[in-house]
């Protein structure tokens, strides 16, 4: 017969595997997101901010044991999110600028 906090920390093992091969699936999306070139620029990083957003409350939630504190995890997640669009309206316009001026190889 199995103990009581041998059964509590075989649940909790179980679910950590189950968040990190979740983690691992999102990586896998997210790099044949970027070999296979399907969507726009745009429309790429739309989805991979998602993902990542999705990844990072996943990673703070159950790795950083904030799952149950709502608000210290939105408090944590809100900054981040926010300073990452305003980097991405700042950088974007430069990026897509140099695109436009490499040339073309022959």
């Amino acid at each position: 017969m199995v103990p009581e906090a041998t059964h509590g920390h075989e649940e909790g093992r179980r679910l950590f595997v189950m968040v990190w091969l979740g983690l691992l699936a999102l990586t896998a999306v997210e790099v044949v997101l970027a070999y296979v070139q399907m969507f726009s620029t745009e429309g790429m990083l739309l989805i991979l901010m998602f993902l990542s957003l999705i990844k990072a409350g996943l990673i703070v939630g159950y790795f950083m044991h904030l799952r149950f504190e709502k608000t210290t995890l939105a408090w944590s997640l809100i900054p981040a999110v926010t300073l990452v669009i305003m980097l991405l309206f700042i950088f974007f316009p430069d990026a897509v600028r140099a695109l436009q001026l490499r040339v073309p190889q022959p």
